[in-house]
């Protein structure tokens, strides 16, 4: 492996981790070893992924690659976005303000409730008789 000088950045959404790692470059993403085009065909999850470069004015600066796993297309698409903007942060602190305005640098807590004993699922019950 080449000795090529990157910035590396951890972003996480619902069950979805992924390591970024961006280098100075031309502007290709890599997800999985494969063109990100081919890996999030939904136009809405390619925007997502470039938001942070968008809100840094850097588009076309860095050559991506990540790797991802665990749960959806949307989790997937949304933790390479917060794994991105820890990346771009940590190689430029000027980035910082900019990112945390577009709530790029923010952790979505939100994650799937445990399903309760005596429900169908966390809070679905079964159906109510009288008689």
């Amino acid at each position: 492996m080449s000795e090529e000088r990157y910035v590396w950045g951890t972003g996480k959404r619902k069950c979805a981790i992924a390591q970024v790692r961006l280098f100075a470059g031309e502007g290709a993403i890599q997800v999985n070893d494969k063109p990100y085009e081919d890996v999030f065909p939904r136009l809405e999850h390619r925007r997502a992924i470039e938001t942070p470069f968008l809100a840094t004015d850097t588009v076309g600066k860095f050559r991506v690659t990540v790797k991802v796993k665990g749960g959806g297309m949307t989790g997937q698409a949304e933790a390479i976005r917060h794994g991105i903007a820890r990346a771009l942060v940590k190689g430029n602190e000027l980035f910082r303000p900019m990112l945390r305005k577009e709530g790029l640098l923010t952790r979505d807590a939100r994650i799937k409730e445990r399903k309760k004993y005596g429900l169908k699922r966390a809070r679905k019950a079964p159906q109510y008789t009288k008689r």
